[in-house]
């Protein structure tokens, strides 16, 4: 009896301490920003910013998987802070978003603009001329995942203007 007392004391005791390594790594590799009074969770760190040639307000990229000729594929994390947003751009081989905190826009050249929220996967089809960016008042954290690099990786255009960023039509 004390022997199975014991272990599940050991048990209980292990358990406690793999949590709380566990919660400790977590809350360490996680990075809030907060802009406006409203905090965005970013899984991954901010990154660099982004050039105003390419960007209308801050945005923070982050590589996570480089282009190269095994996987073919780029994969990054970006974050905008409110109100900003790329410029008008197309991807050779299309592009996914992965929504991962925060609030949103996505525009394809021609259509409504669309909300993104936590949780959406958008996919741009190739060539697609299209924009994205956060929301007036909120920071937008997403995941891109570009495959195919070989054809190429992004062609940037145009600045988003004003009118075309406030316009939900």
């Amino acid at each position: 009896m004390n022997s199975m007392r014991l272990s599940m004391m050991t048990g209980i005791a292990l358990y406690s301490m793999l949590t709380t390594g566990c919660n400790e790594q977590t809350t360490a590799q996680t990075d809030k920003q907060t802009t406006a009074g409203v905090e965005v969770q970013s899984i991954f760190p901010k990154g660099e910013k982004g050039s105003s040639e390419y960007f209308t307000g801050n945005a923070y990229a982050n590589a996570l998987v480089p282009a190269d000729s095994t996987y073919a594929t780029l994969v990054g994390n970006v974050y905008f802070e409110p109100g900003a947003r790329s410029n008008w751009h197309r991807h050779p081989a299309g592009q996914i978003l992965i929504i991962t905190d925060g609030v949103g826009y996505h525009q394809i050249k021609g259509q409504a603009r669309q909300t993104m929220r936590k949780g959406d996967v958008i996919q741009c089809p190739p060539n697609t001329v299209h924009w994205h960016g956060a929301s007036p008042d909120t920071g937008l954290q997403q995941l891109y995942i570009i495959p195919n690099t070989e054809k190429g990786i992004v062609e940037w255009m145009e600045p988003v203007t004003d009118i075309q960023y406030r316009n939900a039509d």
